[in-house]
């Protein structure tokens, strides 16, 4: 059962509290910003719009069936890979997190899907997506900010640039790359991350609120990049996907291509770090939330 209270975690505090705005939900924050809200009864319920989003993605791209082989770049709370677990029962999911002591923490409070559904990775998402092998994964989401305080919550720079969106591609085959980037009204950074996925991807896809697009408040952007089909079934998936975008509760608009919102931009540039080679793959224990340190 999940609790309300503060926990020390390798970053800072983590706090969990009840979301006053949603019966049965929590949330999760990390150094006073927002990570996570989940609702430990409810999985297919997503509070974060965003999250929505990415779901709604996939949805339109595979049915309830697929085995997905998912790999979530940055943990936190789990809130999409509950989802997913729910959603497709067969997917088999690995979710990257930095801070062990909030993948613990996850572990312990959150309820989460057992391996195989879902494994917690300790470690650094841009060694781990340099280091996966080509074909692995059927999507890979990016959903990955640091900063010691909400302020400045911000996605390192190496997992912006042409090298982690390469990466990414070669990892994910003809699946999908799904990208939260999160900003101000100024869209210089997320017309840049778009014109940086064009260098690689054959399609890309930007989901947001008008509001947003237009550079006239704070929020998320959703890049859906592809070197495959972005939905199922031609049009009329991609049709029903369109609908299902502005249905949210945050009616939300689909833009793709990406051309006319990255023209002029310049991409990302800076590199993966070198994967070391005795780097430690940890994994949170799956009984007792530990963590278990094993060579890779």
């Amino acid at each position: 059962m999940i609790e309300p209270g503060l926990f020390p975690v390798d970053a800072g505090t983590a706090e969990i509290t009840r979301d006053p705005f949603s019966e049965g939900a929590w949330l999760l924050t990390l150094n006073g910003a927002e990570s996570s809200q989940l609702n430990p009864d409810t999985p297919l319920q997503l509070g974060f719009e965003y999250m929505r989003w990415m779901a709604a993605v996939m949805m339109h791209r595979w049915e309830p069936d697929a085995g997905l082989r998912i790999l979530h770049l940055g943990g936190a709370g789990c809130t999409l890979a509950r989802w997913a677990a729910a959603w497709y029962p067969g997917a088999r999911q690995t979710a990257v997190e930095l801070d062990a002591g909030l993948a613990g923490l996850a572990r312990e409070r959150f309820a989460l899907p057992r391996a195989p559904q879902l494994r917690i990775r300790v470690g650094e998402a841009g060694e781990v997506l340099a280091g996966a092998h080509p074909g692995s994964r059927d999507v890979v989401i990016r959903d990955v900010f640091a900063g010691a305080s909400r302020e400045d919550q911000a996605t390192p720079g190496h997992l912006l640039g042409v090298e982690a969106a390469r990466a990414a591609a070669r990892v994910v085959g003809d699946g999908i790359y799904l990208v939260n980037h999160g900003g101000g009204p100024d869209l210089t950074a997320a017309r840049r991350e778009a014109a940086t996925l064009r260098e690689v991807f054959s399609t890309v896809a930007a989901l947001a609120d008008p509001q947003m697009l237009k550079g006239r408040r704070r929020g998320n952007i959703v890049f859906a990049a592809s070197n495959g089909p972005l939905t199922a079934g031609g049009s009329t998936r991609r049709d029903g996907l369109v609908r299902h975008l502005l249905s949210d509760p945050l009616p939300t608009r689909l833009v793709e291509p990406v051309d006319g919102f990255a023209a002029g931009s310049r991409p990302f540039g800076e590199p993966l770090p070198v994967i070391r080679l005795e780097t430690p793959s940890s994994r949170v224990n799956e009984d007792c939330g530990g963590t278990d340190r094993r060579p890779s």
